[in-house]
């Protein structure tokens, strides 16, 4: 074995061995591949997974990822020529009920947005698809043709032939027993056989990832959880069958089991049955450590379902059972990338067969090109906040995900537990008010406020009210708010922003360095800029804030803050020059925004807040009453107001004082549905919908955020050769013809014509309160960006005519917000 490599990779399944395909088709390889135990039929779950690879999902990231691995396999098979690992005969997904079948209408749209190939189909076709199956009870199918089913093992099979012809090797029965480590970085591993130094090491251990990770101090809450497994002798229907697999893979998700074929017999798989957790450290110690004695009633409840919907089945025995386990992530997505406490370390964890040759592909990317070719924001390894390290935790959130795999889960669906782990100081006023939370990476969030129904009563309610799909965690008060803040002021709550001060005497530089907007400016001024990666994709969006000489606060999104963190100091120097610390615990922040917020806050304050003294994106320290605060006067509502940071102890004195001054001035309380609207009918950019790694800001809108004559800074040099190559597509914003058309978001966008392609899809989306205006924003090919270009957008089997209009529609000119 090599006591040195360019690449080590922990893990010889199936995603480890994609991550070396990968390598070597782009010219890497100095790779070795360590396992613990035989290969290639391994100890984890790649070899005793079912294989179905179902491309479809609602997140596009997630969908481009299982096409990557389709992509991956087929090649792989082509290449390697070691016979046949996979069947492409296509998947259903069935419908038994209504809502099941209204589910699959919306799931066509979203792979009209992402570019996959899917039908709805009838009971009838079904039946030509699978003869074997009973189909008179249900509504129809959503079939996606390119679906496939794989064999684990000889896909690794090929995977490792064609990474060893190009140089790879790949080691059994060796496990990583540590790391080794310098100035942060992780330099190499430890084995039973000696050490490997190497430049980057890859975590694709499975199973087992997080007990490795627990040597680097890396939280990953992910955990193994035992799931049940069949196959039956031969079905009568199918003697005489030569091909292993030749029907459709199913998914009955009503029914939360899906089937598949094994020659002349079948396997099925159920998620009916209680979730199995078992903690990584707690994983048997035998040659079988992934695979469990099954729970009698549970097979007895899914073969009932299974000789239902298969009726041929009942004259078939049970042959094979087993509860094999594989991982579940708090919010059943991969863990990827690379974490600042443990660079040039990639994780690539809690991946299922389904993405497995994507997230290889992904990796790979990361090690070659710094860039892993696709925005992975849903992934990123950074993202978790701290309570997610608890067992506890992790238990909870592991078993939810697993009862709702083949749940219809609605975009706002909130989880039910556990509720309450972060709140602002002013917490219990928000509930005094009547607040609807919702929950946000553990903080409390207002929605909106019960005490604020009496505006519906007060004022015509001229909007449209919503119904069906769009009308789920939605209520009417959310336009009451929104016309208030508008028309008198609305303070917000805003404590979950991300706060990180930067210091030092390279401070300055370094923000110079790392944004696109100049932020070397006068101290109390307030800067809109972003992040970006080299290639010029929008890594994050925010504020800074520059306090002092050596003093900055990067102001961020709570959900976003820990990832941009970590890009910060994955950037920031080593010689002691900057200082990056997180202080969100240490403040919080309300916004006191509308027409009269300057009244409000005046009468709360001796300092002077006038337009004069306290002018457009800048900030001081004042006081409000008695507390000491720091306002910046900007705002993500579109209108004139603060946002107001105070120390933590003073937020409840902070929102009194200030609810109490505001009650001559009309003050209410205002939720994050209103936030959400108002930021859009101003045109105001959301990251991670709007805005993320592949966008750029000249097509964002947002160009206007960046300097190219401030010096060098990430992404300038893209950004130079997108300027010379000029923009393919654009965001724009639409109005929907009938503005009681409302929608969720990742909807396609056409043109017009029934059979024309898809144009782009929904980024964006809500009612506009104040323009009277359902609006949809979605990036559109240069050519049909124009004001007043007529488009359609698609939503739950319905198409519905919009057009391109001008932005922003609300105060184009910013007089509300200067004045």
């Amino acid at each position: 074995m090599k006591d040195k490599a360019r690449v080590v990779i922990i893990g010889g399944g199936i995603v480890g061995a994609s991550t070396a395909y990968h390598l070597a088709k782009q010219g890497w390889g100095e790779v070795v591949v360590l396992d613990m135990g035989p290969l290639f039929k391994n100890l984890g779950s790649t070899s005793h997974a079912p294989g179905l690879i179902f491309q479809h999902n609602n997140s596009k990231t997630v969908c481009t990822l299982a096409r990557w691995t389709v992509q991956t396999y087929l090649e792989a098979q082509a290449e390697a020529d070691l016979g046949q690992t996979l069947f492409q005969t296509g998947s259903l997904e069935i419908a038994l009920t209504q809502d099941r079948w209204v589910e699959l209408k919306r799931k066509i749209g979203n792979t009209k947005s992402w570019g996959l190939d899917a039908h709805l189909i009838s009971p009838a076709e079904i039946k030509k698809l699978v003869p074997i199956m009973y189909v008179d009870d249900l509504q129809g199918a959503f079939y996606v043709p390119s679906d496939m089913d794989v064999s684990g093992v000889k896909v690794v099979e090929s995977l490792a032939a064609i990474a060893t012809k190009a140089g790879a090797e790949f080691h059994a029965n060796t496990p990583v027993t540590g790391f080794l480590r310098s100035n942060g970085r992780v330099t190499g591993v430890t084995t039973p056989d000696g050490k490997i130094e190497a430049e980057y090491v890859v975590l694709a251990a499975g199973l087992w990832g997080p007990v490795l990770a627990k040597m680097l101090d890396l939280n990953l809450p992910m955990t193994p959880c035992q799931h049940l497994y069949a196959k039956t002798s031969p079905v009568p229907e199918l003697k005489g069958e030569t091909e292993e697999v030749r029907h459709p893979i199913v998914r009955h998700q009503d029914k939360d089991m899906y089937f598949r074929q094994h020659g002349e017999g079948y396997g099925f798989g159920s998620y009916d049955h209680d979730p199995l957790i078992v903690f990584a450290d707690q994983l048997r110690q035998d040659d079988q450590p992934a695979k469990y004695p099954i729970v009698e009633e549970h097979l007895e409840h899914a073969w009932r379902e299974t000789i239902h919907r298969f009726p041929g089945i009942a004259k078939t025995q049970v042959i094979e059972t087993f509860n094999g386990c594989f991982s579940f992530t708090i919010d059943g997505n991969t863990i990827f990338g690379e974490h600042p406490d443990a660079r040039n370390l990639i994780v690539a964890e809690g991946v299922w067969v389904t993405h497995a040759g994507g997230v290889g592909r992904a990796a790979a990317n990361l090690l070659v090109n710094g860039d892993p070719g696709l925005d992975m924001r849903e992934l990123d390894i950074n993202r978790f906040q701290p309570h997610t390290g608890s067992r506890i935790y992790l238990r909870s959130r592991a078993e939810r995900q697993y009862i709702e795999v083949y749940d219809i889960i609605h975009p706002l669906q909130q989880m039910e537990n556990p509720r309450g782990l972060r709140t602002t100081p002013f917490h219990s006023r928000l509930k005094e008010l009547g607040a609807l939370f919702f929950e946000s990476n553990g903080w409390e969030r207002p929605m909106w406020f019960g005490a604020n129904e009496k505006l519906l009563y007060s004022s015509k309610v001229d909007w449209p009210i919503r119904s069906g799909w769009a009308a789920r965690y939605w209520s009417p008060i959310i336009g009451a708010e929104h016309l208030h803040s508008r028309e008198k002021v609305g303070l917000f709550d805003l404590g979950n922003f991300f706060k990180i001060e930067v210091t030092g005497p390279g401070a300055a530089a370094f923000l110079q360095r790392v944004t696109a907007n100049n932020v070397d400016t006068a101290i109390g001024r307030s800067t809109y800029t972003s992040l970006l990666t080299p290639s010029g994709g929008i890594k994050c969006d925010l504020t800074v804030t520059r306090l002092g000489a050596d003093r900055f606060w990067v102001l961020t999104g709570g959900g976003t803050g820990y990832m941009d963190m970590a890009w910060l100091r994955m950037h920031a120097p080593n010689d002691g020059s900057v200082h990056l610390q997180n202080i969100s615990s240490a403040w919080t922040t309300v916004g006191l925004w509308g027409p009269l917020a300057r009244e409000v806050v005046q009468s709360a304050s001796e300092d002077d807040w006038s337009n004069a003294a306290f002018p457009y994106v800048t900030a001081k320290e004042m006081y409000v009453g008695h507390i000491p605060v720091t306002a910046i006067r900007i705002s993500y509502a579109g209108e004139l107001g603060w946002e107001i940071y105070t120390p933590t102890e003073y937020g409840l004195a902070l929102w009194d004082t200030l609810w109490g001054a505001g009650q001559k001035f009309g003050v209410v309380a205002a939720g994050g549905g209103a936030f959400d609207s108002l930021r859009l009918e101003k045109g105001y950019r959301a990251w991670g919908s709007d805005i993320h790694t592949e966008y750029h800001p000249f097509e964002a809108g947002i160009g206007f955020a960046v300097r190219m004559k401030k010096g060098d800074f990430i992404g300038r040099e893209a950004l130079e050769k997108i300027k010379a190559t000029g923009l393919k597509r654009k965001l724009c914003a639409m109005t929907f013809d009938d503005p009681s058309v409302a929608i969720m978001g990742k909807e396609p966008i056409f043109d017009g014509d029934v059979h024309s392609p898809v144009l782009g899809y929904v980024t964006s989306a809500n009612y506009g309160y104040s323009v009277r205006q359902s609006i949809a924003y979605g990036y559109l090919p240069i050519e049909y960006a124009d004001e007043g270009t007529k488009v359609e957008i698609y939503f739950f089997g319905d198409r519905h005519k919009a057009t391109v209009t001008k932005e922003p529609l609300y105060d184009p000119e910013n007089f509300k917000l200067k004045g």
